[in-house]
Parts: C-alpha cells; structure tokens; sequence
C-alpha cells in the first residue's frame, strides 16, 4: 500500500495535470476603461499583454514584479501565492502602483489567488511569470502552456532532464512563447563577450571556465516540528514533493523576504550548482554556440553538508565537461580557484581561453578584461553576428506580440539547467559519465539514468 506521503503528492501531480482542459486564448485585448489608466506613457490597450504572477517571494516581489510594473506595453492583473501574508503584499503593491496613474489615486483591479490554476483559468491573462521554488516549476510551467498561457519561468526551470523535455513538448505543442528568467544576457559586457566571441576574435577555444559562489555553506542540523503558520498553506506549498514536518528552515520565513531554507534542501532545489549554474552556463553556452547541445562527457566531485542535516545541497563543487569537439568546460564554485589557483573571495564569472587571446567577464564587480587588452576594442562589422540589448522582461513581451522566439526559449532553458544536473550528478555518482547529447541519455550507466527523471534529493550514501 502507498504512503499518505505517497499518496498526497501524487493526488497534487494528478490535479496539476487535470489542467489541461482549459481553453487556449488568443492574447487579450484590455480595454483603458477596465484598466482605469489614462494613455499617457502606456502602450494603446490592444497592444497590451496581460500577466498573472505566480509565487510572491523574495525574487518575484523584489525583481520580477518591479519589473513588469515598469513596463508600459504590460498590465499585472492577477496575483498567486500560497501565503497569504506575501499574496496581499503583492496585491497591495500592484494597486497602489496603477492607482498613482488614475485621478482618483485609486485602483483595485488586481485578482488574489491562492490556487495557480485560478490565474491559468483566466480568459484575460496572455502570460505568467512564475517564480516559485524550484519543485514547483515545471509542472506550473507545463501546465501553463495547456491552459494557454505563455510562460516566463524563474531559473533554474526544473529539477531533472526529463522535466525540461516535458517543458519543451508542452511549449512546442501548444505553440506558446517561452523564457528561461535569466538577466545575464542584458548586461552589455556579456553581450559583447558573446559576440567578441562569437564572431572569431579569440581563435580556437581551448578552454572554458564558469564560476559562481560558495553561497550559505552553514550547517542546519533537523529542527523540531512547529505550528505550520496561519497565512501558509503548506501541503499546497509543499505539492509535487516528499511530505515532511513543517519547521521554517525548510520554508520561509513568515512576513518577510528574506533568503528561504528551501533553497538549502534537496528536497526543492539542488542549491547553488543549479541556482547560480544556470545564469553563468547560459552565458557560456551563448558565447560558444552550443546553447542546443550539450557535452558528451562530465567527472566531477563534491562536498555534501555532513550526514543528517536539514540543509543537505552541495556545499563546494568542482565539475570537468568536454564537449565533442575536445574543449573542456571547468564549472566550480571554489571561490576562483580555477582563476587564481587559490581559494580567494570572487563575482561569478566566465572565461574564455583562446589561441588567439582570453576573455573574462564577472557579475557582481562586473569585470570585463582581456589578454592582449586591445581584444575588448575590436569592432564587430555589420555583416558579422550581433546581438540585441534588451531587459529578460522585454525580450519575452516582445516574442508575445510579434510571435518569435526569446533568447532564451525552451530549448535553451532546458539545455543549460541540463548542465547544471549533468554535473550534481556526476558530482553524486563519483563517476566519469559519457553522455549523448543527442538523444539525451547517459551511455551504458543505467544508475545514472536513473536520475534523467527525478531530482536528487539526497546526498550519496557514505
């Protein structure tokens, strides 16, 4: 007999898929009258898309949110989260933000769900954004594209291969416009990193290099069972994965944006080797024109949290990829050793090695050298390849009205965050993997396979 645990999460999986009934919609035409806005610095109605925000946590509340209120060409009009306390304060902010444009200072406009497939139900909504932990993302995402929906979704987009294939099937079937929400390509110097080269400048690529941070790498032994909070619905929140207690290290803080436990338990998210992994493999992938591939082989090693603990994600990583043409990819998060050679403070960065020259370009300081210098002047020519400049937001507003694609489609979103998982499970198994990057399977390693459709969710065995 199944579990309760068992059975509660696949009567969650059951009721996600069952929205697939809903009726697919063309992009919605919002009448100034229903949005009470003046013309002034706003697109023409027929020229707006309608968003629902799907999870109101830290990111979606401090970036994602500001983000699309910042744009004239979009209208917020739904809100969903499974916490009261951050549904209202997301209401809150999306009505005091279009009242300021009313006469009367005044706008109550915006719905509040707690059920997602409230807001994909919608007949008014065009597109989501959803930026809910990590466990939740692909079956949100898939299911926002039978309902519709088009679809922005927080990195990482998955917790295993096989949920980005699905997000791809789904997208592809239905015919809706997809974004992997990755800021990286809208800063300028890895945009001219990309086209720099892209376009030749540094020869042969010998080598590249991607860096994030060590992160949180504190220790959370098990806490005891507390009172699940009265704004929370936790078995909503907890959905697609294993049951456990409630205590908040595992969650969130109430009433607050702070960084979430969950972030910190495999349970969710596979933490930094994915989190941060996907923002500087994007840029790497960009830069080398392998954005719909991957590598044919992976070694690498890890250190886990010690046995017990809550927090259970990598703490430090190191990761070799060589992709079939022989370059190798080096991934680690060991504070710039394969920069300096010793573990010293760093940005995330990427790194290209040349026989012509090196690029390097760092988030946080933002860095942007070379090796000559005069490589970072070099210009590109108008019939070489160029890239356009534009917010991750407006790239995937952009693709709504005029059809096309995104920077970051469902290809290339589920192709990077592979990396990502290509390498916690190499890291896992303690194994070199040959991987076919074709038909997305690992070559005679049935153990590894096995991880090609469920998250790793916890450390190996000692």
């Amino acid at each position: 007999m199944p579990s309760k645990s068992q059975s509660t999460r696949r009567t969650f999986l059951k009721t996600v898929s069952a929205s697939a009934g809903l009726a697919v919609a063309a992009p919605s035409i919002v009448p100034g009258s229903a949005l009470g806005l003046g013309a002034e610095g706003k697109a023409a109605p027929s020229e707006r898309i309608t968003v629902g925000m799907i999870g109101v946590g830290r990111q979606a509340y401090i970036v994602n949110l500001r983000q699309f209120l910042g744009m004239p060409d979009v209208q917020v009009v739904a809100v969903c989260d499974v916490d009261r306390w951050r549904l209202e304060q997301g209401k809150t902010r999306i009505e005091e933000h279009y009242g300021k444009q009313k006469p009367s200072g005044q706008y109550s406009g915006c719905a509040a769900c707690k059920d997602f497939k409230e807001v994909l139900a919608r007949k008014d909504i065009d597109a989501v954004m959803i930026s809910t932990p990590d466990h939740w993302h692909a079956p949100m995402a898939v299911a926002a594209a039978e309902a519709g929906k088009h679809v922005s979704l927080e990195k990482p987009i998955t917790r295993s291969i096989g949920e980005g294939q699905a997000i791809v099937r789904a997208m592809r079937k239905h015919d809706r416009v997809f974004r992997m929400d990755s800021e990286m390509r809208s800063y300028n110097h890895f945009l001219r990193m990309a086209e720099l080269v892209r376009n030749g400048r540094l020869g042969k690529i010998k080598a590249i290099r991607v860096g994030v941070p060590a992160g949180d790498n504190v220790n959370c032994p098990p806490t005891p069972e507390m009172p699940v909070p009265k704004d929370l619905d936790y078995e909503m929140w907890q959905g697609p994965a294993p049951r456990a207690p409630y205590t908040e290290q595992r969650v969130h803080a109430p009433g607050q944006f702070g960084r979430p436990g969950w972030m910190r338990v495999l349970d969710y998210c596979d933490g930094m080797v994915t989190n941060w992994g996907t923002h500087f493999f994007d840029v790497s992938q960009w830069c080398y024109g392998a954005e719909r591939t991957g590598p044919v082989e992976i070694e690498g090693h890890g250190i886990y949290p010690p046995s017990g603990q809550l927090w259970n994600v990598l703490k430090t990583f190191e990761v070799t990829y060589r992709f079939a043409d022989g370059t190798p990819m080096y991934y680690e998060n060991t504070r710039n050793k394969a920069i300096t050679g010793a573990l010293t403070p760093c940005s995330a960065y990427v790194k290209f090695e040349g026989s012509e020259g090196s690029i390097y370009a760092s988030f946080g300081k933002q860095e942007f050298k070379s090796e000559p210098e005069s490589l970072l002047s070099s210009k590109i020519g108008p019939d070489e390849i160029h890239f356009p400049l534009k917010s991750d937001k407006q790239d995937f507003i952009d693709a709504i009205k005029t059809g096309g694609r995104t920077l970051e489609d469902e290809e290339v979103g589920h192709r990077t965050t592979s990396l990502c998982h290509l390498g916690h499970i190499a890291v896992h198994s303690g194994q070199k993997l040959k991987w076919d990057p074709d038909n997305e399977k690992f070559l005679d390693n049935d153990a590894a396979n096995q991880y090609l459709d469920k998250p790793i969710h916890a450390p190996p065995k000692a």
